[in-house]
């Protein structure tokens, strides 16, 4: 995958307020690729950044991550759903126009690339 395209990504993750979610559909929007490439993304190269603030459009993880998540978004304030998979992704998702503005200015050294 593109360097830059990765880099665009975790951008967008790192300026994902605190207390605050988005889905992979989201980011995708944002940075003009696939919510699967998104995915993609977060699986290879997304452990350095607050991974538990991206989730599936239901605000749910991978069950493999779902116990690390929400301890970091209790500490977060972010409360569980009532199955326990996730968090009401429409309760927590962050305000994406912001995110869109932020990460303009955030990825504005990065040399231009087609997703």
């Amino acid at each position: 995958m593109d360097e830059v395209v990765v880099e665009r990504v975790l951008r967008a993750v790192e300026l994902v307020p605190r207390g605050r979610l988005v889905s992979y559909g989201d980011l995708a929007a944002l940075v003009g690729i696939g919510p699967r490439q998104v995915g993609s993304v977060m699986r290879h190269w997304g452990g350095n950044v607050t991974w538990w603030r991206v989730t599936n459009a239901r605000g749910e993880l991978p069950e493999h991550l779902r116990d690390e998540a929400a301890a970091r978004w209790a500490a977060e304030g972010i409360l569980l759903g009532r199955g326990g998979r996730g968090a009401p992704i429409g309760d927590y998702r962050a305000d994406l126009a912001a995110l869109a503005t932020d990460w303009e200015r955030a990825c504005a050294d990065l040399e231009s690339s087609d997703p």
